[in-house]
């Protein structure tokens, strides 16, 4: 990505030497790029009224989502805060500006009937596909599902992250934190499947595209889409597949602390999210069987004198 402003450029290669990843990086220099257009001045003299009418033009203007325009102002506010730790400008313009609520969105979840459906459908060569791509997608839906990895995660997975004795995957999560997650026998299965046709390639990605290197964002996307689409399942995406494996882990059992070590989240409260879709889920069986607030409660105990 071409960086004309000088500043930018330099708090980019302040996160470079962070080692923040490439992904946090460009992400960033885009939000920040997009705030230099609509300033059309020198970003030193913005101020706290000028934030304020540019969050106004994202939502109202541009239509963002909330969630969207909270991280454009979080990237503001880290830029703001750079340049006064550099010396370059005084106060965060940012840093004071109230952020808009995120939307509370309950996550899509797919119905074990509806996963099964996935897990079960076999895309062989009907559109002329090999052999080795059925399997490769197989195996991507079952460690998906199998261990709630985000997509990020999945495409970044190398042969050398996996060790199949002991069970586990190291991943590579946000802000670039490594993490162990635990397989499932399926998922295991399914991936040692792929591996035994796995076309020899110097890439060292585990699952390889159709010219052998690492698979993208946009490909791990559309495999599972095209997957959900084979199945009949039309909510199938990388992220209702991750919320599947939470939402069911939590109903099978599972404990909310090792959820949020599986899953990396930082913070137990986005975890939580999970128990709250499993309560609402007890909460609407118990309306539907029980008896006690039904109409015909009184003349039930009538009839059982």
């Amino acid at each position: 990505m071409k960086i004309d402003d000088p500043l930018i450029a330099s708090f980019v290669a302040d996160l470079v030497r962070k080692n923040r990843s490439p992904r946090t990086q460009e992400a960033y220099a885009r939000d920040l790029i997009a705030f230099s257009k609509w300033f059309d001045a020198p970003l030193l003299n913005a101020k706290r009224p000028d934030i304020n009418r540019y969050t106004l033009h994202l939502i109202q203007d541009r239509s963002y989502r909330i969630i969207t325009v909270r991280r454009c102002l979080a990237t503001l506010r880290t830029f703001f805060t750079f340049l006064r730790k550099e010396g370059i400008r005084e106060g965060n313009p940012a840093e004071d500006v109230d952020l808009p609520k995120p939307e509370q969105r309950k996550p899509k979840v797919l119905r074990l009937p509806e996963v099964g459906s996935m897990l079960g459908t076999q895309r062989t060569d009907a559109a002329g596909r090999s052999p080795i791509h059925a399997f490769r997608d197989r195996a991507i839906l079952e460690l998906l599902y199998g261990s709630g990895l985000r997509r990020a995660e999945l495409a970044g997975l190398t042969l050398d992250d996996v060790d199949f004795g002991q069970r586990v995957a190291t991943v590579h999560g946000k802000g670039n934190k490594r993490r162990m997650v635990p397989l499932t026998e399926a998922s295991i299965a399914a991936m040692q499947t792929y591996l035994h046709i796995r076309p020899a390639a110097e890439d060292r990605a585990f699952f390889l595209s159709n010219r052998n290197g690492a698979l993208g964002l946009r490909q791990v996307w559309k495999i599972v889409h095209d997957c959900g689409a084979a199945s009949g399942v039309k909510r199938a995406t990388t992220h209702s597949m991750r919320h599947s494996f939470a939402t069911h882990f939590i109903e099978g059992g599972g404990d909310l602390s090792s959820l949020q070590r599986i899953l990396g989240h930082s913070n137990i409260a986005t975890t939580q999210i999970y128990l709250d879709q499993t309560l609402a889920h007890i909460q609407k069986q118990f309306t539907a069987a029980s008896l006690r607030d039904k109409p015909g409660f009184s003349e039930l105990l009538r009839r059982d004198k």
